[in-house]
């Protein structure tokens, strides 16, 4: 490496402010984000977002609040300006408002090109200043109403490398969609309104019910489940309000989990998790509800500026706060007495649990009685959760006095009034066991002798290197897929519902569902959109059941994220993967002895047999050798002995 190379040298301004505006403006919800935030503090009462190809190409923020005059406007263009900050205390309390008009002005302008017309309250003319790439390029007297309008077009154009990037215009714009929602449910004595490609995504109506903005958003099925905090338990916060779902209406992701501190949105875990714990066993495993939760806390024992972007907050008394917040939802749920009608996947409520040799069955049988079809059943058995398992075991290993060869299909389906029944793993004592013959030979699996089931969630085998543990959804999810891929890999064959299906979305949802119609047509789903309302009139002929409304709406939540190079077909992929978690077998099943020996064999006939469609591994080893390391079988003067 030359000298020159090597030097410490001084970057020019303009690079460097091209590096301080990728810390802030990551991609365009980040732009929405800063302009959302610069219209409430301008006292706004109405603010409407535009966004065209997902913001990419254009994004248009207009308000009706204070405006700027064109000297005003000058300034807030300009590197290092705000109307927040008058010194360094203001900083170290915690500013209370939310934007610094000036300083996200300049850092957007710095990476696109920026429009602002505007005029002040009480101002007879209005300005429009452009700005490209940090340079201010004209300033006219324009006509216009009071308030501000921010139109951002060409984000990135002069920074490639970041606009390489970013994601496909649907992936994007949820994300905008995301923060809009945000903000309005924060704000419900603001009128927001969102459109997309021209097209209005939703609109609230400013009136300062919150309720009524979270039936805007979410749509009437989850406003009717919302229930409002009203007593706060003790604790470090000033204050707390909002709103949380009951233990029944839930999503399979975090993201209608909404945090707000002093009228800020913000990510925190501490939060998320206090939510989360305050319904103990009433959520099954990965699902998770609604709640928007605004935290009143005193500016100084908050620390706002962890994060560029003001995205995430540090608490000073941390702990306290995650039990008053936990303590005050429980306390929310009681109140409203709020049990949930069914239990959660793998678990049994008390009444519903008989420990009884052969009990599995009938306990099996009258949870299905409860909570319905078996598709349904499925539906809320399997969810994000299905994907990563993190069950624990419950009944401990049963032995059926039943001798009925019919087993548990793979699919996990009846095929009979007697298709549960059979011959169930042996209890420890059953010394027939050891003498079993080998078990199948396989192709791509070594070849196993089943020993039992670990929790009702793995299979135990033993083969010749050592201890195989095989975890029953992961491989059940794998054979499933693989099944379906091949199913769907021709001309896809359709059937028609009896009844048709219907989906009441919220916004975002709407959304997702606009973005891959095409990826769900191709797969064989045929649906009509009137507004939030989904009507699904035909599936693909491998659902042999009706889709229950939750598999769609949790299908359509893991297409959120993906590359902007992705196809239809890779879209598909992902949803098949997605949907061949439903009919799996879940973990907490007993299964026989036929019935584990069935998977096994249909696991070995994929072409990937060690990993489930979502990564995670369907089959691990336990060497003998570290079973051997385990045990101490290799101290010394050992070898002199008997093993």
């Amino acid at each position: 490496m030359s000298r020159n190379e090597n030097e410490i040298r001084t970057l020019d301004p303009a690079t460097v402010d091209k590096i301080a505006a990728g810390e802030v403006v990551e991609r365009p919800a980040s732009v929405v984000k800063e302009l959302v935030e610069n219209a409430l503090d301008a006292d706004a009462a109405e603010i409407t977002v535009e966004i065209d190809a997902g913001g990419i190409e254009r994004i248009r923020v207009a308000d009706d609040g204070v405006g700027m005059s064109e000297e005003a406007v000058r300034k807030a263009v300009q590197q290092h300006t705000t109307s927040k900050l008058r010194s360094l205390s203001d900083l170290e309390r915690g500013v209370s408002t939310l934007g610094f008009r000036g300083e996200a002005l300049y850092t957007i302008g710095a990476v696109s090109r920026l429009a602002i017309t505007t005029k002040p309250r009480g101002g007879e003319t209005g300005t429009t200043l452009t700005l490209a790439g940090g340079e201010i390029e004209a300033v006219e007297p324009a006509g216009c109403p009071e308030g501000t309008a921010v139109e951002v077009t060409d984000l990135f154009y002069n920074t490639p490398a970041r606009k390489k990037y970013l994601k496909r215009e649907s992936t994007e714009f949820d994300h905008v969609n995301t923060i809009v929602t945000r903000y309005a449910l924060a704000n419900p004595g603001v009128r927001f309104a969102l459109e997309h490609n021209g097209r209005e995504v939703f609109s609230t109506t400013g009136q300062g019910d919150r309720q009524a903005t979270i039936l805007s958003i979410y749509g009437r099925e989850v406003a009717r489940g919302m229930v409002p905090i009203e007593e706060v338990a003790e604790g470090p916060l000033d204050g707390m309000s909002g709103y949380v779902s009951d233990p029944e209406t839930t999503r399979a992701s975090s993201t209608y989990i909404s945090t707000y501190v002093n009228g800020r949105y913000v990510r925190t875990n501490t939060v998320r998790t206090a939510v989360v714990d305050a319904y103990g066993t009433q959520l099954a495993p990965s699902r998770y509800p609604f709640a928007v939760l605004d935290l009143d806390v005193p500016p100084e024992s908050v620390d706002v500026n962890v994060h560029p972007r003001k995205m995430e907050v540090r608490f000073g008394e941390e702990t306290a706060i995650r039990e008053q917040i936990e303590e005050t939802i429980e306390g929310t749920l009681l109140d409203h007495g709020l049990i949930r009608t069914s239990a959660p996947r793998g678990r049994s409520t008390p009444d519903e649990t008989e420990i009884a040799p052969g009990s599995a069955d009938r306990n099996r049988e009258r949870s299905a009685s409860k909570s319905g079809s078996p598709t349904a059943r499925s539906s809320r058995a399997s969810a994000e959760g299905s994907k990563h398992e993190h069950d624990g075991g419950s009944s401990g290993i049963e032995e059926s006095d039943v001798s009925s060869a019919s087993d548990i299909p793979v699919d996990g389906e009846e095929t009979g009034p007697r298709a549960h029944e059979g011959s169930r793993f042996g209890a420890p004592t059953r010394q027939t066991a050891f003498g079993e013959p080998e078990g199948p030979s396989y192709d791509r699996l070594p070849d196993l002798r089943v020993l039992g089931q670990l929790q009702d969630t793995y299979v135990v085998c033993e083969s010749e290197a050592g201890l195989v543990l095989v975890d029953q959804h992961a491989a059940d999810e794998r054979v499933h897929y693989e099944r379906l891929r091949a199913e769907l890999a021709g001309e896809t064959t359709t059937q028609a519902l009896v009844s048709p299906v219907e989906l009441e979305l919220t916004a975002r949802e709407a959304e997702l569902f606009a973005s891959y119609e095409d990826a769900l047509a191709h797969l064989g789903f045929v649906a009509t959109r009137e507004g939030r309302t989904v009507r699904i009139t035909t599936v693909p002929a491998v659902f042999d059941a009706t889709l229950p409304p939750d598999l769609l709406r949790d299908a359509l939540a893991e297409c959120v994220s993906g590359d902007p190079g992705d196809t239809v077909e890779a879209t598909v992929d992902d949803l098949v993967g997605d949907l061949a978690c439903y009919p799996a077998v879940t973990g907490n099943t007993s299964l026989t002895e036929g019935s584990v020996v069935e998977l096994l064999s249909a696991l070995d006939g994929c072409e990937n047999p060690y990993a489930c469609p979502h990564g995670r591994p369907t089959v691990i080893r336990i060497d003998r050798e570290e079973l051997a390391e385990r045990f101490e079988r290799d101290y010394p003067g050992h070898a002199e002995r008997r093993d």
